[in-house]
């Protein structure tokens, strides 16, 4: 789902919400490293922070966003809290706590950081969470590393999911997943969009498009994500990398080149398996 319409830079994720395709991740960046990021990022162009509760940077991505300068009507502020948190009175606690790290009074984006479905209580938390969207504390909310059988169970329990976290790059497309997604209506947001090695930013499948638009492969890449329709919040410190990661409107990939992406997949599952991880 892209929801695209003249505004190419951002998709509608719920009504009177549009998220920006690109955000910057923030993990594992904390203390003064995450507050300079952030604001450095905020500078160069950046309107959509992502942080969670697990990075242990929500107090300095805060202080970043203060030191901006920026009106915090003008940005896109996501975060996500952990299983302990998961029944309807908690993820009321978990956004309380969350804003008073961050410094502010309501969140953009608040997510279920992941399922843990032992535990068995992930659907009470998206019932929190939609609480909260209904009480005004949040404009939005989702999940992350949700499966579709996850996604499922949420849905039979009559709530719409707007929006799921998970790893997307173009050697680990998930295409099962991210069928269900747009079966759905979900929102895809690719946290690691370029990798944990980056091993595929040396392919020809990313490497000649590069040459030929004159552009970086992790903009390549990135340019393949926000084209896919999905939301990618790649982590960089360096400023010259922050702005040549915000800047893949300005060109286009060709159907040819997109396909060549697609098919850089590898089958390989997520890094973590949700069945099993969590925090």
């Amino acid at each position: 789902m892209s929801g695209t319409t003249a505004d190419t830079t951002t998709t509608v994720l719920a009504p009177d919400v549009r998220i920006p395709l690109i955000g910057l991740g923030t993990w594992p960046l904390t203390g003064e490293d995450a507050a300079a990021t952030v604001n450095q990022a905020i500078n160069n162009g950046y309107r959509h922070i992502d942080t969670a509760e697990n990075y242990a940077n929500e107090a300095a991505v805060g202080e970043g966003i203060r030191r901006s300068g920026i009106d915090r009507g003008d940005l896109f502020l996501t975060t996500k809290f952990n299983t302990q948190w998961h029944s309807r009175s908690g993820v009321r606690d978990a956004f309380g706590q969350a804003v008073r790290r961050l410094g502010t009074d309501y969140l953009d984006l608040f997510l279920a950081h992941w399922p843990n479905p032992a535990q068995g209580r992930f659907v009470e938390a998206c019932e929190g969470l939609q609480d909260l969207v209904e009480d005004g504390s949040i404009r939005a909310w989702g999940v992350s590393n949700f499966k579709p059988a996850h996604l499922r169970a949420v849905q039979d329990a009559g709530l719409a999911v707007p929006l799921n976290q998970v790893q997307v790059d173009p050697e680990h497309g998930q295409p099962a997943q991210l069928a269900h997604h747009r079966e759905h209506g979900i929102v895809t947001a690719a946290y690691s969009p370029l990798g944990r090695n980056g091993s595929f930013l040396e392919r020809a499948a990313v490497r000649d498009p590069a040459r030929e638009l004159g552009r970086t492969p992790a903009q390549i890449v990135l340019r393949w994500h926000v084209q896919h329709g999905r939301v990618a919040v790649p982590k960089s410190a360096d400023n010259q990398r922050q702005r040549e990661n915000l800047d893949v409107f300005g060109f286009a990939l060709n159907q040819q080149q997109m396909a060549a992406i697609d098919a850089l997949e590898t089958g390989a599952p997520p890094r973590l398996d949700s069945d099993t991880y969590f925090h």
